[in-house]
């Protein structure tokens, strides 16, 4: 038996291949050929097709509106909740128990990411029967369990205080801004260019490309606390909020800007500091995340009596659903206002026909 000086292994679709040859680029150059062969062979042979290589596929050809951060998102989490379970499954082996058993691993997780692996699962599976790979959707009669429901909430009065008080300190409080002022997703947000501010019917708008759905691209007013806030000149195709660097806020930009953020809140709240370090208790509630301040938006236009259409469009809801969920909740300010109202009635007294009323 011939004896190879080098040896290497590659997994492919969960199966370990060897390669065996005389030199590292031979090699290489080997893997190449098997990987592509191994590829050809799964287009070709649809019973080979395993649930990994068909995911891809999808995600490329049908979420063509997806980019940038909301794609990779949907990827990471394709990954993270389907195709580490049954990814090297072949699409013709996948039963209903093992969807069941993959949705049943997330039961400890909240009713968002239920839902999402709900819908990636349906996705791939009903799109492998359109496409004739197979006869039926395993995913299609699956039991999601129940989960948690995320609350997020607006802020209260005070909060909201604070944060205009803040906002003007700190060193991204325009991306702060524009969520607060015209409910962008923080991913809106950060992408916002100086083409993006423009007059619609002689009204200054905000034009949100947002490409989460079809209802996501929109045009929202500007109020007068943004627009003061708004770069004297602004370059069409630069960022507006951009990094230090000058380019788009990354995760990681967005969540130290948030932290320092709560932190000037918690400070200008009245919370002590020794050796530049926040002492515990800390006014400002540990609930807080930047997506509230999208959540407090919704919850004005409510209170300001917008109609729920006109909101469902400035928010970018795909459903009308979502934006009742915001405007029929009730939280705590409401219930202290109604309060005082009714507190206020029934001290006021009521004159009789009988009665004549003081004018002095």
């Amino acid at each position: 038996m011939k004896k190879y000086k080098v040896i290497k292994t590659f997994t492919y679709d969960g199966k370990r291949y060897y390669i065996r040859a005389n030199t590292k680029a031979e090699a290489a150059a080997k893997e190449a050929i098997k990987k592509q062969a191994l590829e050809r062979n799964k287009l070709i042979n649809p019973s080979k097709r395993t649930v990994s290589s068909w995911a891809k596929e999808c995600i490329n050809v049908y979420k063509v509106m997806l980019s940038g951060y909301p794609l990779g998102h949907y990827i990471r989490c394709m990954r993270l909740y389907v195709l580490d379970s049954i990814g090297s499954m072949k699409l013709k082996d996948v039963r209903p128990i093992a969807c069941q058993k993959v949705i049943n691993n997330q039961a400890e997780k909240s009713q968002y990411v239920i839902n999402q692996t709900y819908q990636m699962m349906n996705f791939i599976f009903s799109k492998a029967v359109d496409n004739k790979l197979i006869y039926e959707n395993p995913a299609k009669s699956i039991t999601k369990p129940k989960g948690y429901k995320i609350q997020r909430r607006s802020l209260t009065p005070h909060e909201e205080a604070i944060l205009l008080q803040v906002i003007p300190k700190h060193q991204y409080g325009l991306y702060f801004a524009l969520i607060y002022f015209t409910g962008c997703r923080p991913g809106e947000a950060s992408k916002v260019q100086g083409r993006d501010i423009v007059y619609k019917d002689d009204l200054l708008c905000l034009h949100i490309r947002g490409t989460k759905s079809s209802a996501a691209d929109r045009y929202v007013p500007l109020p007068n606390e943004l627009k003061e806030m708004l770069p004297v000149k602004l370059e069409p195709f630069k960022l507006i909020c951009p990094s230090q660097s000058g380019r788009e806020l990354t995760t990681q930009n967005k969540k130290h800007a948030w932290a320092s953020l709560t932190r000037l809140m918690n400070i200008e709240m009245g919370c002590r500091i020794y050796s530049n370090q926040l002492l515990p208790p800390y006014p400002l509630s540990d609930d807080l995340t930047t997506y509230c301040l999208r959540h407090t938006f919704c919850t004005n236009l409510a209170k300001k009596s917008v109609d729920i259409r006109t909101a469902q469009y400035m928010m970018g809801h795909s459903s009308i659903s979502m934006t009742a969920n915001i405007y029929t909740h009730t939280d705590i300010e409401s219930l202290k206002i109604a309060a005082n109202q009714i507190n206020m009635s029934k001290s006021t007294p009521q004159s009789t026909p009988n009665t004549v009323p003081n004018r002095a």
